[in-house]
């Protein structure tokens, strides 16, 4: 019974694990888990080519893709960064309004409708007591004198209280006349 016993040389193009790894700009480790198949092995070193890298990670690549794939979007990564640009943008835009805020450059429409509103609550009430200020201090004012401011100032204390329903309504009508000007 003859063996005959094959002898395995190094051929140009073969690179070991190391070297294939460099060439590729990636560790060792990260190549072990590419789990290329080894063209040869000569004693404890196992050498690779160009040829099994590339059928591996054209293998990875679809093993990768999903069923319908072809269906995807090829502009998804374009969108997904535009998408991104504009949260960014909106966060800076919202961390810019909060500055202003701190600043007491910028005052919150919530704010100044709950300032208004008070301011409104607090007319009326005052106005409230004029007349009763103005007898004391006039005990001989004609009572037709009295009735005739108390009217006016029903209607100015109505039109205060009002303000504050009317508010996000001039509000609206604010907006419509500076966007008219601008546009």
């Amino acid at each position: 019974m003859s063996s005959k016993i094959t002898t395995i040389t190094r051929r140009p193009g073969w690179l070991n694990k190391k070297n294939m790894a460099d060439s590729l700009g990636i560790s060792v480790q990260a190549f072990d888990k590419w789990d290329v198949a080894a063209v040869a092995k000569i004693g404890r070193e196992s050498f690779y080519d160009a040829r099994s890298v590339l059928d591996n990670r054209l293998q990875h690549q679809t093993g990768k893709q999903q069923p319908g794939a072809e269906e995807v979007d090829p502009l998804i990564g374009y969108k997904i960064d535009c998408e991104r640009l504009r949260l960014t943008r909106e966060q800076a835009d919202a961390q810019a309004r909060k500055n202003k805020i701190g600043d007491k450059e910028l005052v919150p429409v919530g704010f100044m409708i709950f300032a208004l509103s008070s301011l409104s609550a607090q007319l009326a009430s005052t106005l409230n007591t004029i007349p009763k200020s103005v007898k004391r201090k006039h005990p001989d004012i004609a009572v037709r004198h009295l009735d005739a401011v108390e009217t006016e100032i029903a209607v100015t204390r109505n039109a205060a209280v009002g303000l504050a329903d009317r508010i996000p309504e001039l509000l609206d009508e604010y907006i419509a006349t500076v966007d008219e000007a601008t546009g």
